[in-house]
């Protein structure tokens, strides 16, 4: 795995005397003062539109950058992000960095939010998996200066902001990383790594265990590979917890499609079908680092998804962990399978709500693009929390319906469920549906298809190609704010 040189961020009133290095905030409609050579940039067609980076020369020999943030009303957090992480890619040969965008910030805009949406920017936006490259250009980025009043709230944020680009950053480099080289065993073992590290549990049951645990649906996706299959089961206990959340994420460290084989151009890019495992690791490596007051509980079943001489055959009928049966009719519904066993195993402990996270579907990004995830459960109050978790995070979600009347479009004839429905429409939906036949009907529940954003074709803001490890920063702001919700659905 890649390392990156540690990152510091600290506030101070201006910029000292020893950065040479400044990054001046534009909004479109108010490109005036500081010194800046307004007239010069007009010329060459900056007009302060959001993540438009110019560098001019800056004071004794150092650089001045001017960056683009939008209309003045719109530069709330998530324009900050966005153009702190186009500065990134423009200033990535900075060692230090003074960056002076809080005071643009619109009202409504806290100043700790502000700092914590630049500096999340300015880490995430210079993120580079350089592993496999002979000459690789990662960000210089050691220090940030954000210049701007707060006092010990503000600062606060900085040191939150670091905390988690940091485990999101980890992340990026878990989904990046190929399947052949991450296997089930080896992404356990960065888990446990992890977990000692920060300060969370992690058991690994093996496959002996899986099977006397009788997980079925891992059973089954597992059996075409010589890859043995893991489940990890994740704490983090604080002390007197408030409530207890349990997280689920799908590990499918490369999928093939099984004997419902993809395409060659389908099968690109399913080194990251394990992006809703990540997305929980990256959460617990945070949350334990930032002293959570909720029990965490994870649930991550992990196995890749091959052809071999005894992989799953279409017709097969799984028996998962809380004893429904599921006939399998397209192995490439594979993560449906494996999440199912992991959710009845969540149910089990009872939680007061239940968050899974899969690149579940195409059928979700049809419908809502590759940059948001979508969101469906059982309880309307739940659903809320966690789709404003998301939005302070930065990482959009929208609401999809479980439409009762497709239901019985995955009922099977010789068992309790099909994997499938038998029409191309309502895909997303319908593995939303199969998925809630293994909560229990009493917990909150919401399921988050990352099947787009978990992985970017083009750079954007913070966002750079490959592996987003998107969710993580979504089950930071959820577990640092939850509120427990009612056992009825409002």
């Amino acid at each position: 795995m890649p390392v990156t040189a540690p990152v510091t961020a600290e506030l101070a009133r201006s910029t000292p005397d020893d950065v040479k290095a400044v990054a001046l905030g534009a909004p479109a409609d108010r490109l005036e003062g500081d010194g800046v050579d307004w007239v010069f940039l007009a010329a060459q067609g900056f007009k302060g539109k959001l993540g438009d980076v110019r560098a001019l020369p800056g004071r004794d020999g150092g650089t001045t950058f001017v960056v683009g943030l939008g209309p003045s009303a719109d530069v709330g957090a998530g324009a900050l992000r966005h153009a702190a992480g186009a500065l990134a890619r423009v200033a990535k040969h900075q060692g230090v960095l003074a960056v002076d965008l809080l005071g643009h910030a619109a009202d409504g805009t806290s100043a700790a939010s502000a700092a914590q949406a630049v500096v999340e920017g300015l880490v995430l936006g210079g993120y580079e998996f350089g592993t496999y490259k002979s000459e690789p250009t990662p960000s210089a980025l050691e220090r940030i200066v954000v210049v701007g009043g707060g006092g010990q709230r503000v600062q606060a944020a900085l040191d939150r902001a670091l905390t988690i680009a940091d485990a999101v950053s980890w992340v990026r480099d878990l989904v990046n990383e190929p399947g052949g080289s991450l296997t089930p065993t080896k992404l356990a073992q960065q888990a446990v790594s992890a977990g000692e590290k920060a300060g969370f549990d992690v058991e690994v049951w093996d496959d002996k265990e899986i099977r006397k645990q009788k997980l079925g649906g891992l059973v089954g996706v597992s059996r075409g590979s010589t890859q043995s299959p893991r489940f990890l089961h994740l704490r983090y206990e604080p002390e007197k917890p408030k409530a207890t959340i349990a997280l689920v994420g799908k590990g499918i460290t490369f999928d093939s499609g099984g004997l419902s084989l993809k395409p060659p151009d389908a099968m690109i890019g399913m080194k990251g079908d394990m992006g809703g495992a990540g997305a929980v690791l990256g959460a617990f490596r945070a949350i334990a680092a930032l002293g959570a007051k909720v029990r965490v509980l994870g649930f991550v079943p992990l196995t890749d998804n091959m052809t071999g001489g005894d992989a799953t055959r279409v017709g097969d009928v799984l028996t998962i962990r809380n004893g429904k049966t599921v006939e399998v009719l397209n192995t490439d519904a594979e993560g449906r399978l494996i999440l199912a066993d992991a959710l009845s195993l969540a149910t089990e402990v009872a939680p007061d709500a239940i968050v899974d996270l899969a690149t579940l579907t195409g059928a979700c990004m049809v419908a809502l693009g590759d940059r948001i995830a979508g969101l469906m459960g059982n309880h309307e109050g739940w659903q809320q929390q966690v789709r404003r978790a998301g939005d302070a995070a930065g990482e959009p979600l929208w609401p999809l319906p479980l439409p009762d009347d497709l239901r019985p479009k995955l009922d099977s004839a010789i068992a309790d469920l099909k994997n499938v429905t038998d029409t191309r429409y309502g895909g997303a939906m319908a593995a939303g549906l199969f998925l809630r036949e293994f909560v229990g009907e009493d917990i909150p529940w919401v399921h988050l298809d990352i099947a787009g954003p978990a992985d970017a074709s083009e750079v954007h803001g913070e966002i750079v190609k490959g592996g987003t490890g998107f969710g993580v920063r979504t089950l930071v702001e959820l577990v640092t704010g939850f509120t427990k919700p009612k056992k009825s659905a409002a």
